[in-house]
């Protein structure tokens, strides 16, 4: 037997699950937040939770917004279950789960006077964002913004009918400018190196392309905090929706589940003010770069390289690659040779000991997250996860082996089939550009290489061609168990 997830259920929901200790006409809005997916709803909507929970600013809930289709889908999910969300949050050792109600309502997709009107408000401080990697219009191998791009030209020529999240963003500056109301702070929560100062060059280089006065206007009074966000937070299917209903109780149309271990390092810029989440654990800093180096190189490059080999052993879960001691070898000893040291120094962290963390968090059992997830969007992720540090490496000197194989790894899984021969389903926005090129660069690693928008100057290094086009042919002769093998023997680079 199971309750249906609501409002008016959240007594009978009490019993296997906690529950806000907030009502909803406790809460007022404060945020409006573009992209609410499984990572918004198990991280900065569960500290402004727990923030509630301690019957602090509750002047700071949560509006939802989006753009895309699924937005709609995620939308009418939540809105039949009062916009609350169970999250499930798993250690090794522990599982328990609650019940957030940060959001308090989600604008319709594509209802732009709504989504404007609300922007408009002077209740709104803040605007946040997590609309993923691809979703900052970058050109992927300088990092910069893409004002070619034909959505944001689109935009660029209709501002009054705004397609894009920057488009709405700037039509909802733009109305409390005219009406003398300070601007909100917008604060993205993707991970992106500096995703701050990336934003800033979204919402300021969409409005020079149709008003360089108001570009001007942003740039001196709109701001852009930089941060760091971190929790291990795998898709939601029907495994977990069933074990919501059967371990819990509750009928919940899309659950959350994550890890138990969160981090949140923030800039505190926020003229307009903010929530005390220094009161729920985020850390307050000058400078995130430090944190965001560490995080996206470790982590996030970590993901990156262990999803193809996984991918190509046929491994379906993240922990069950992480249980293949070829990969856990082949990971540490990329990370501690190759990653680790172009990391600069994080303020009392020790690198390694960050790297054993993330080795354990990977292990988790519990988690579900699965290597499909991870070798997704690769086009976007490795440029921003991967490729920094082998251009770091090359810039000092120094070997590329390592890295090298993770980018020869990812061309032979976009080649679209497995060591056994079990065909491989991308889910890449250049999906079959990328395969195409996978496809002839069997023969000429070069064709590969040739992605300019993706591997930039790296690949005009001689160094990088030659380590990669030898891993790739040993990936395509031996396979990548072998492969693997000859890595960890120190012999891939001879």
């Amino acid at each position: 037997m199971t309750t249906k997830l609501s409002l008016a259920t959240l007594d009978a929901v009490r019993a296997k699950a906690g529950i806000p200790n907030y009502g909803r006409h406790d809460l007022r809005a404060g945020i409006v937040h573009f992209g609410v997916g499984n990572f918004h709803r198990a991280h900065q909507a569960v500290y402004l939770d727990d923030l509630f929970n301690m019957g602090r600013d509750r002047d700071w809930a949560i509006i939802g917004a989006g753009v895309l289709p699924s937005d709609r889908i995620m939308r009418d999910k939540l809105e039949a279950q009062d916009f609350l969300t169970t999250v499930v949050e798993q250690d090794n050792n522990r599982t328990g789960a609650h019940v957030t109600g940060a959001m308090i309502a989600y604008l319709e997709p594509g209802d732009v006077p709504a989504i404007v009107a609300q922007l408009a408000s002077p209740l709104i401080r803040i605007v946040s964002l997590t609309i993923t990697e691809g979703g900052y219009f970058i050109d992927p191998a300088s990092g910069v913004f893409d004002p070619a791009h034909p959505a944001i030209a689109e935009d660029a020529r209709n501002p009054l009918a705004p397609k894009t999240v920057f488009g709405l963003i700037l039509a909802g500056l733009a109305e409390r400018r005219a009406k003398g109301i300070p601007p909100f702070t917008i604060m993205s929560c993707d991970n992106i190196p500096g995703n701050g100062e990336v934003t800033h060059a979204a919402v300021s280089g969409l409005a020079r392309l149709s008003d360089p006065g108001f570009a001007d206007w942003i740039d001196a009074n709109v701001a852009f905090p930089n941060g760091m966000v971190d929790r291990i937070t795998p898709a939601t299917g029907t495994r977990e929706i069933g074990i919501v209903a059967s371990e819990y109780g509750i009928d919940d149309a899309w659950p959350v589940f994550c890890e138990e271990f969160k981090q949140w390092v923030l800039e505190d810029r926020f003229p307009q003010g903010r929530p005390a989440l220094e009161e729920v654990g985020v850390q307050f800093v000058p400078d995130v770069a430090p944190y965001e180096h560490m995080k996206i190189r470790i982590l996030n490059g970590g993901h990156a390289a262990i999803a193809y080999p996984a991918a190509l052993l046929d491994i379906h879960f993240v922990h069950e690659a992480m249980a293949e001691p070829l990969i856990r070898a082949f990971l540490e000893k990329l990370e501690h040779e190759e990653i680790i040291p172009v990391i600069p120094p994080v303020p009392d962290t020790d690198l390694r000991e960050y790297y054993k963390l993330i080795e354990t968090r990977f292990s988790n059992p519990k988690i579900g997250d699965t290597v499909a997830r991870l070798a997704q969007d690769g086009s976007n992720r490795q440029p921003k996860f991967i490729l920094p540090s082998t251009a770091d490496r090359l810039r000092r000197g120094d070997d590329v082996v390592g890295l090298s194989l993770v980018s020869a790894l990812w061309c032979r899984y976009l080649a679209g089939k497995s060591d056994s021969g079990r065909e491989i389903l991308f889910n890449d926005p250049n999906s079959d550009r990328l395969h195409a090129a996978a496809l002839l660069a069997k023969d000429d690693p070069m064709e590969f290489l040739a992605l300019s928008d993706i591997f930039g100057d790296v690949a005009q290094s001689d160094l990088f061609r030659r380590r990669f086009s030898h891993a790739l042919k040993t990936l395509w002769e031996k396979g990548t168990r072998q492969t693997l093998q000859v890595y960890l023997d120190g012999k891939l680079g001879e």
